[in-house]
């Protein structure tokens, strides 16, 4: 199988594709590739991808990665001509991340990061692709106050046997067998440690504070934020995590996990805020209880992503909630919206 391509363009496949963050990295990687998009809709939609289903170098198939997979069995996937030209990168982003059903999802959450994550290494291994695992930055465990910023050299201290490790000890361990896989394989395999990202297509009415907000607010009701008014993190535009994502990708094979993220915080009443002014809402914000998936987290140390990468965050806030509140807009029929 050739590492290659031996045609014009590389093949790309995107696991979790339908995603909110995947679906902006196919878009992206369009522009290089010829893109296979594999996804379940457990968590997703084909809303995210519906406007590259036409596209002759976008193919979508319907696939849990926590079944093997064999891509050449997909009579759809012919133009791509897998027998001779290969995969040449496999992005693995496939993961249940629901808020306000976090529990439903809970083995899903832990063999995508199991079963799921072997079954797209051995996809890798077998077309010698490089790889790259949408890691967290929930693998540092709980905020210190002590040390705010996050280093990729740091360790983390992780409970593996509370109600949330499911998704927290799985991104560690989903870690643990990519890095095993390079080390025993030669594959070029790596890791992306995101932090908390939002933009257009994030989940609705599931405790994404940043999508409910702007919702909440073209309608004037009220913005909840889960928890009180010191909630604070760092927030990262989509498009510059894709940005990163690609960078990694193409980065050495030695390069080690890598943090994406803003090295920056936010409180979360000022974005709530800072919405309602930009929508020009009547809306009034109001407080309830944290949930379990929606916590304050650690803040990125961005060194290693400037240094080895030349990457760092590009969208400011501001104009990131504009382009939100512009794609609401833009489908507020399709939303639900008045």
């Amino acid at each position: 199988m050739p590492v290659n391509p031996i045609f014009e363009k590389k093949n790309v496949l995107v696991l979790g594709g339908a995603g909110f963050i995947g679906s902006h990295l196919c878009e992206k990687l369009l522009k290089e590739a010829k893109v296979i998009c594999a996804d379940n809709f457990i968590n997703s939609s084909e809303r995210n991808i519906d406007h590259l289903l036409q596209l002759p170098d976008f193919e979508f198939i319907k696939a849990d990665i926590n079944q093997p997979l064999d891509l050449e069995s997909f009579s759809e996937l012919e133009n791509f001509k897998l027998k001779f030209q290969g995969i040449q990168e496999v992005y693995h982003l496939a993961c249940p991340t629901s808020i306000k059903n976090f529990e439903q999802y809970k083995m899903d959450t832990i063999t995508a990061q199991s079963a799921g994550t072997k079954n797209a290494l051995d996809l890798a291994v077998k077309y010698k692709a490089k790889f790259l695992f949408a890691s967290s930055s929930v693998v540092y465990g709980p905020r210190r106050e002590e040390t705010p910023y996050f280093r990729e050299e740091d360790v983390g201290v992780v409970d593996q046997l509370t109600p949330r490790a499911c998704y927290d000890e799985g991104k560690r361990f989903g870690e643990t067998m990519t890095e095993t896989y390079r080390q025993v394989t030669g594959i070029d395999a790596k890791i992306a440690r995101v932090f908390r990202t939002y933009g257009p297509r994030q989940r609705l009415f599931d405790g994404e504070m940043i999508p409910d907000f702007i919702t909440d607010a073209i309608d004037n009701r009220d913005l909840v934020i889960y928890g009180d008014e010191s909630f604070d993190t760092s927030l990262t535009y989509v498009a510059d995590v894709v940005d990163g994502l690609m960078k990694i990708m193409k980065s050495p094979p030695t390069i080690g996990p890598v943090n994406i993220g803003t090295d920056s915080k936010v409180k979360i009443v000022d974005v709530a805020k800072k919405i309602i002014e930009l929508t020009g809402s009547k809306s009034k914000i109001v407080f309830e209880p944290g949930m379990l998936f929606l916590t304050p987290l650690g803040v990125p140390d961005l060194r290693k992503a400037k240094e080895m990468l030349g990457w760092l965050p590009l969208v400011r806030l501001e104009d990131g909630l504009k382009k939100s509140i512009d794609y609401a807009l833009a489908h507020k029929s399709l939303l639900g919206l008045s």
